[in-house]
């Protein structure tokens, strides 16, 4: 059995919250290879997103291992001086903790994690997004297990017709539903299309019970209780034989949805499908922005990775995002754009009705 973690943090932005530095992706490079030499991984890779940091690892330890977890909080950490010194911005802003606890959980950090037994070809894809919340895979995740329009291999393919298993978490209430589709699809959409509040934490095959898919689902301004950055999500997904197609994963991203978060986690914004080397918004702080990156795992070894938007078929999803951003940024501070008051309520929301309190008089019947 081997584990796949891919845990994230916003530790520093440069420019701004445009990026994250080279100088710090090299020291979690430096702190991932140690561990590595130690054993306590069997590979690794970093990368970013955007102003994230993202830690991908494989590993014999199962999922919420202690050493696992403090050794990406101490990544973290470690990262987070570095920054400071740099005078990066928001340095440790996803930090939301000044001690370790034994689970980067609760802490800030965003955690997508699953133990599988590698199959003889196992193809993974691991997104990652920024300027954005973790309903955002919602979408995404219903249209590949769950749209025959989208993935043909619900009908045409054997392996895939026994229909997915979806675990949906209620953020706000700490609770969790599981749905079957496809016979369920009418109740599950009730709560998954409100994905500020329902997300989908898991997927899995309904006939081996394999896990598919399972996203990071961490909200840092409820763990915070004050707005301290969008959530900033990661998800990684199997792909082929009993799971969707590569391409069956990639084709949902097609479609540049509108997802929460964009400047200053307030706003409505289309979710741009970019490379890796794009991932650095600028434009008001966005579009909120996804990466895909590639992997064959063999023996636990990262074989990879590949840059899977890097191709010109989503140039017209690219195009579309844009033209979404200029329509959605005439709104200025009015809904759509800006999000519902109930989603401001951990900005200066809370702050202007105090300041208003007494001036609010109750109208004559």
């Amino acid at each position: 059995m081997i584990t796949l973690s891919v845990i994230k943090a916003d530790i520093g932005g440069y420019v701004g919250h445009s990026a994250s530095h080279p100088d710090i992706l090299d020291k979690a490079k430096d702190e991932m290879a140690k561990a590595k030499k130690a054993g306590l991984l069997v590979d690794f890779h970093v990368t970013a997103c955007g102003d994230d940091l993202q830690l991908i690892m494989t590993h014999k330890r199962g999922v919420d291992n202690r050493r696992i977890h403090k050794l990406a909080w101490d990544t973290f950490v470690a990262g987070t001086e570095l920054a400071r010194q740099l005078k990066l911005y928001g340095a440790g802003q996803d930090l939301l903790s000044d001690a370790f606890s034994g689970n980067v959980k609760g802490m800030g950090p965003g955690v997508a994690e699953m133990t599988i037994e590698e199959r003889t070809s196992e193809p993974i894809i691991i997104f990652m997004a920024d300027k954005t919340s973790a309903g955002s895979w919602n979408l995404p995740l219903y249209k590949m297990f769950a749209d025959p329009f989208n993935t043909a291999g619900l009908v045409i393919a054997e392996g895939l017709h026994a229909g997915f298993a979806f675990e949906v978490h209620d953020v706000k209430e700490h609770l969790k539903i599981t749905f079957n589709a496809p016979e369920e699809i009418y109740d599950m959409l009730m709560f998954i299309g409100a994905p500020g509040r329902y997300c989908v934490k898991s997927v899995c095959h309904r006939g081996t019970g394999n896990i598919g898919a399972v996203s990071s689902t961490q909200r840092l301004s409820l763990i915070a209780g004050r707005y301290v950055g969008k959530d900033d999500p990661v998800c990684i997904v199997r792909c082929q034989g009993e799971f969707p197609a590569v391409g069956e994963v990639l084709e949902p991203f097609a479609f540049p949805q509108i997802v929460e978060g964009w400047m200053r986690g307030s706003h409505h914004g289309p979710l741009m499908p970019v490379s890796v080397p794009q991932s650095t918004p600028t434009r008001f702080d966005g579009p909120p922005r996804v990466t895909a990156l590639g992997f064959q795992l063999a023996e636990g070894q990262l074989v990879g990775p590949r840059d899977m938007f890097d191709d010109p078929s989503f140039d017209e999803a690219r195009r579309q995002a844009n033209v979404e951003a200029e329509y959605l940024r005439r709104h200025g501070p009015f809904e759509p754009h800006r999000l519902p008051l109930e989603e401001m309520e951990y900005t200066t929301m809370a702050h202007v009705m105090k300041k208003l309190e007494g001036r609010f008089e109750r109208l004559k019947a």
